[in-house]
């Protein structure tokens, strides 16, 4: 699939560039009440500056056969950032999927791809996006461009950390899609767009500047485990809020793994939650805010109450002053097992290869652990079951991209780092008709369910906003549709959400 541009526009000057070539094929998926045929199509999209290259970007559409032009349409991608699309592409949306075992844990290599009974093209056309840097998109190189380089094309030139940061990456993502939508005569289609963890950051921000500024309606947006704020991901001996929004979490874990002193194992996880909830925004909010200033008593109840519902030691809590970090708990929990858990998702455990040494040097089993499993599945899918030819290697995570990511809008450096909410509060006051799902995994430690359930208690959204913003969350962790019934459960209620976004009002 070449670089599909407006007929009318007039060529820019010099050589024309051409991206790899893409690749087509057919399949029929069956996981429905009927079958349903598709064509996926793999290629890149040229992205231009100044009317020069400047980037390209990878996709993978999965469109119904015969195609229909009112059929809605999905733009998925995940986060990162630098993160390809491959988590969600292979692990619950597209038609075929990685096969885990039924609780989440780390398949045998190498990975199974097998259909995807869950596939959100029961209900959608679907297109995988990888942002520049991800997957096979890349920055298009000044000498693949213009040939030999003069003093004069230097002041044009694209810096190759162009599109990792926050503005430039939004804009990059807005103007695929609307060549995407354009290259295919979509624009009647019912829109939707899709992400998981700083996807849904991304997702939070376009739902505002997909209709402002790109012209794109929306009849629907799914924050998939979203880190909507950045700034309470990482707290600090100063801060209130992360700490808050981690407690629910190492609750459920500790009950989990049958290490909690407040509840037995086998507790109702509801139970759980909306007793350490109650806590993290009571007594141990109250805590964190006054910090030296409450009487000894006082704190040593509320310290004793937290280390039973985390189910660490209480002199390591006492210790820590009551902020425990998400590393910490996950070394500590298990320690006398020799067991650490998974950031991603706190009830899969890895062994500790090193624990005598202070710090963990072995592998988180939620992220470093599917690495592979998801590598391996993409590439297969990619090149043997689609047919794309390339010698670029496909990035699922780049280091780099998110090494490099910066602020790049005009703000005073003492300004906190910009948030999704505020433009998810804007987006869905622009447009009284769309509707938004929320949604994370219960024992997923980095992007915590509570952020997101406290933010939405702080919006003040009125009666009629707030009917349109659903907020459900499932077991698992940060993919918790590795999960197999949390899988089925998700894409029904997403089967749902679609079918009520494009209804007549």
């Amino acid at each position: 699939m070449n670089d599909e541009t407006n007929k009318d526009q007039k060529p820019p000057a010099g050589p024309v560039y051409e991206p790899p070539a893409g690749a087509e094929t057919t399949g029929t998926w069956t996981g429905g009440a009927k079958p349903i045929d598709y064509k996926a199509t793999a290629g890149w999209v040229v992205l231009r500056k100044k009317e020069k290259p400047s980037a390209e970007i990878f996709s993978v559409s999965y469109v119904a056969e015969p195609a229909d032009a009112e059929r809605p349409v999905m733009f998925v991608f995940n986060g990162g950032p630098g993160a390809s699309s491959a988590f969600l592409h292979l692990g619950v949306v597209g038609p075929q999927r990685v096969a885990f075992p039924p609780d989440g844990t780390l398949p045998e290599m190498p990975p199974r791809l097998v259909p995807n009974e869950s596939s959100w093209l029961a209900f959608a056309d679907v297109v995988f996006v990888d942002p520049v840097g991800t997957g096979f998109s890349r920055v298009v190189d000044d000498d693949r461009k213009d040939g030999a380089k003069d003093e004069k094309k230097k002041e044009d030139a694209t810096d190759p950390k162009e599109y990792f940061g926050l503005k430039r990456d939004l804009e990059s993502l807005c103007e695929f899609m609307s060549r995407w939508l354009s290259a295919r005569g979509r624009w009647g289609s019912p829109v939707f767009i899709a992400g998981e963890s700083y996807g849904g950051y991304r997702v939070g921000r376009l739902v505002r500047m997909l209709q402002e500024s790109a012209g794109i309606g929306l009849n629907g947006a799914i924050l998939i485990s979203p880190a909507l704020e950045i700034s309470t991901l990482l707290p600090s001996d100063y801060d209130v809020l992360g700490w808050v929004d981690l407690l629910p979490t190492m609750a459920a874990a500790a009950v989990h793994h049958g290490r909690s002193r407040a509840f037995p194992a086998g507790a109702a996880l509801d139970e759980v939650l909306s007793e350490a909830e109650s806590f993290a925004t009571g007594d141990y909010a109250t805590f964190l805010t006054r910090g030296a200033s409450m009487a000894h008593a006082e704190r040593d109840r509320i310290l004793i109450r937290l280390a039973d519902l985390i189910g660490l030691p209480a002199d390591l809590v006492a210790r820590a002053e009551g902020r425990i970090t998400m590393r910490t708990f996950t070394r500590e929990l298990l320690r006398d097992q020799r067991k650490v858990l998974g950031l991603y998702d706190a009830t899969i455990t890895v062994t500790d290869p090193f624990p005598d040494r202070d710090s963990f040097g072995g592998p988180d089993p939620t992220l470093s652990g599917i690495t592979p499993a998801y590598t391996m599945a993409i590439n297969r899918q990619l090149r043997s079951e689609i047919g794309i030819e390339t010698d670029r290697e496909y990035v699922l995570m780049s280091f780099e991209v998110n090494r490099d990511w910066t602020e790049d809008t005009e703000q005073h450096a003492f300004m906190p780092p910009t948030g999704a909410t505020d433009d998810f509060r804007y987006g869905m006051s622009l447009n009284p008709h769309m509707k938004a799902f929320v949604t994370h995994g219960r024992y997923d430690l980095v992007t915590p369910y509570h952020a997101t359930d406290r933010l939405r208690n702080l919006m003040r959204l009125d009666p009629e906003t707030a009917d349109r913003v659903t907020v459900r969350h499932f077991d698992g962790g940060h993919m918790f549709y590795a999960w197999a019934e949390s899988r089925r459960e998700f894409a029904a209620a997403i089967a749902v959400f679609v079918a009520d976004a494009v209804a007549p009002s």
